[in-house]
């Protein structure tokens, strides 16, 4: 994969562009359906980055899609049978971009995100040497970075706009938001649809530690997965060989390039630095390297 196939923004001038987000472009197909391009955009601590990750759109769709239809039968999804060739008139650009879009329901995305944690990382490990806590759940005394939690937890964060931070939040915050009865929902199947690929993951060699699910509701008011599932923008995944606890593990995931941000003298706020292209290959790298390891 070179930089010249890069694609950082998507234009489809037959289509009303909607949005813009970290990675993704959407498109208004008609009242019930939406176009959405998966570009190779590489947002971390929830800033862009200019340098995009070559293939990285295509290696996420391939993957949301394999977990799309594991978990078919926990849960109803955004997918339908309409290709982007049916939507795009222009062959060549539909051509383009099919690998990397899908054209899904229109849904009403809910206001948060559904994170789950095996693993004490991240903003969990942050809020837990602040407080004890992580979104209002406090764990045991003496945990150290990377150490399996006690048991899966569902630790819902604040949908940010573009350029802001999300922010942990509690589950009744979640009621606040969505009502007892869905925030119950939300919570019970996202906690069953990590640990399923959790447990196949692991059976691979991989150690699924933490992510983020999206739920929408149709006009029916049915619960549907979206956006995207277990990729390494949305998950880390660390090798199962060199994982131990003490320490941020090596991953398959956009945590190799938090690392080596980490590194640089940046506030964390846009604009993001530049990224070397031996940073850039070698995310490209992971990223092929866990849908390969997954899925073959």
């Amino acid at each position: 994969m070179n930089s010249d196939a890069a694609l950082f923004y998507s234009e489809i001038p037959e289509l009303e562009l909607l949005s813009r987000g970290k990675v993704r472009d959407i498109y208004s197909v008609d009242d019930q359906h939406l176009l959405i391009v998966t570009s190779d955009r590489l947002s971390a601590y929830d800033v862009v980055l200019p340098d995009p990750i070559p293939g990285k759109g295509s290696v996420l769709t391939r993957i949301s899609l394999r977990w799309f239809d594991m978990m078919q039968d926990l849960v109803a999804n955004q997918l339908t049978e309409l290709t982007v060739a049916d939507v795009i008139a222009d062959t060549a650009l539909a051509a383009g971009l099919q690998d990397r879009a899908l054209v899904v329901k229109r849904l009403q995305p809910l206001p948060i995100e559904a994170v789950v944690r095996g693993y004490l990382i991240g903003s969990g490990w942050r809020d837990y040497q602040e407080s004890g806590q992580t979104s209002g759940i406090v764990l045991p005394d003496g945990m150290q970075q990377a150490e399996r939690l006690p048991h899966t937890m569902f630790t819902p964060a604040s949908k940010a706009a573009a350029g802001d931070h999300d922010e942990n939040i509690s589950f009744e915050d979640v009621v606040d938001l969505i009502g007892t009865d869905r925030a119950g929902e939300v919570r019970d199947l996202a906690i069953r649809i990590y640990e399923r690929a959790a447990a196949y993951a692991r059976d691979r060699g991989i150690v699924i530690a933490d992510t983020k699910f999206e739920f929408g509701l149709d006009k029916d008011g049915k619960l549907h997965l979206i956006d995207e599932v277990l990729t390494p923008d949305s998950s880390r995944f660390w090798p199962m060989d060199e994982y131990r606890p003490g320490i941020s593990p090596p991953s398959f995931d956009k945590q190799f390039v938090r690392d080596y941000l980490d590194t640089l003298d940046w506030d964390r706020t846009a604009p993001g630095p530049t990224l070397p292209a031996e940073i850039l290959e070698r995310t490209a790298a992971k990223y092929e390297e866990a849908c390969t390891r997954l899925f073959g």
